[in-house]
């Protein structure tokens, strides 16, 4: 601990989160993930199998290198190389995404350079994270950790505004209803395909603020053997894992609850499509949403947390997530709970959107207090090698719900049904948290 930063450096630390926020919001969930099954595949079956082996194998080259990078990040000392290195992966990876035309005949580089992309905001976001400690006392982080995310969907809904007047729908028209700017070609869905450059600049231009700002960590004095040494030490940590409860129950609690959180978010869409009939222009009202729910209630959450400490927050969300699950599972196009409504009742759609709100106010909190409880639990002196355990653990079985979503709603025959995954993943991660210490001591 350096003791708190100025208010620039944390300005500027919060800006991370801004500039990277858009490849998740953008890329992939609202936007170019549904075009790339539905368009550049042009089969939708085929093209969200294609899409799950490709996040699969992001997932699985996350859990294997993330703690190594950041094991050896510790033993050296500065991050900036990493994020920059990292960096450039992201933006290369969303820039190539401009190429994804309708109806390829091979899309496997279309997936490569998706997975580049996806990886360097991960990788990225390891080490931003690391830095955490460094901007102040252990309640302070709270609040800097809940700002920060607050910035990263406020970023977020921008960057969905402006994409969505440019972003041709299947009419060729925008949701403005006109067709898109500056003469892009709606037949090549190039208002669409603009999504990937503009997650490129977006992050080059708002990643500036973090570079200046942000000072690195010193370099350590050179020693023989120290990079081995930091992969010893992995190797150490992961051995004593178990004996370390506190940190091994949070990192668990976490893989359930972020795989259960994740898919709420990736199929909640899709569930409004298929259950409720909703179009993209509804769809993005529920993005937005979610999205102005997370940024303000993230910022709150920080306070709050501040007050309360991550764990009670971490408890109440998932509490709330359960509730708004269940929710959306008794929700249907023509009953709540069973309860016949009128055919013509907007009270799923207002129900929904409702869900979507919360949805994204937990969450937010949700995934801010996550940041801030993973600084409490970990050693102040491999705080990368830490971040890079919560990456694996965020990633380790984030097959898991889609797939669990997928097996239950072919065996039922019932989309609303296959949700109920979510709740066992969501009630799994409550049950691991009671191990959980708020200030981890052990280890």
């Amino acid at each position: 601990m350096t003791g708190k930063a100025d208010r620039k450096t944390i300005w500027g630390w919060m800006m991370y989160d801004w500039a990277a926020q858009p490849y998740a919001t953008l890329l992939l969930t609202f936007i170019f993930a549904p075009y790339f099954t539905a368009v550049v595949v042009g089969d939708a079956v085929r093209g969200q199998a294609l899409w799950g082996y490709m996040l699969a194998l992001v997932g699985i080259s996350l859990a294997i290198l993330a703690p190594v990078l950041g094991a050896i990040a510790d033993a050296s000392g500065p991050r900036k190389p990493w994020i920059v290195l990292f960096s450039l992966f992201f933006v290369t990876g969303a820039g190539a995404l401009w190429w994804a035309v309708p109806d390829m005949d091979s899309v496997i580089w279309v997936l490569l350079a998706f997975a580049v992309g996806f990886l360097g905001m991960e990788f990225s976001q390891a080490f931003v994270n690391a830095m955490l400690p460094t901007l102040g006392s252990k309640s302070e982080i709270s609040r800097i950790s809940g700002s920060g995310w607050a910035l990263g969907y406020l970023g977020g809904l921008v960057a969905l505004a402006i994409i969505l007047v440019i972003a041709e729908g299947e009419t060729g028209a925008t949701i403005l209803g006109r067709p898109p700017p500056f003469g892009l070609d709606p037949e090549m869905r190039q208002g669409t395909r603009l999504v990937g450059p503009l997650t490129a600049v977006w992050y080059m231009i708002f990643m500036i603020p973090f570079f200046m700002l942000v000072p690195d960590t010193a370099r350590k004095a050179k020693s023989d053997g120290a990079i081995l040494k930091a992969l010893r030490d992995l190797r150490t940590t992961l051995r004593n894992l178990p004996q370390n409860i506190s940190l091994a129950a949070y990192l668990g609690s976490s893989m359930f609850y972020r795989d259960a959180l994740n898919g709420i978010y990736a199929f909640g869409a899709i569930y409004a499509g298929g259950v409720l009939g909703w179009g993209v222009t509804k769809i993005g009202l529920f993005g937005i949403v979610a999205l102005i729910a997370g940024a303000l209630f993230a910022w709150l959450g920080g306070y709050v947390e501040r007050v309360l400490g991550p764990k009670p927050v971490i408890t109440w969300c998932v509490l709330i997530l359960i509730g708004v699950s269940v929710l959306i599972i008794g929700i249907s196009r023509g009953a709540l709970f069973g309860f016949p409504l009128s055919p013509n009742s907007t009270l799923p759609d207002t129900l929904f959107m409702v869900c979507g709100a919360v949805m994204g106010a937990a969450g937010g909190v949700l995934q801010a207090a996550s940041r801030s409880m993973m600084v409490r639990q970990a050693d102040p002196d491999r705080m990368t090698e830490a971040f890079g355990l919560y990456a694996l653990s965020g990633r380790a079985t984030s097959f898991l719900a889609p797939f669990a979503i997928a097996v239950v709603t072919q065996a039922t025959g019932n989309q609303r049904l296959g949700l109920l995954p979510i709740i066992i993943l969501f009630l799994i991660a409550l049950g691991m948290l009671t191990w959980v210490k708020p200030m981890n001591d052990e280890g």
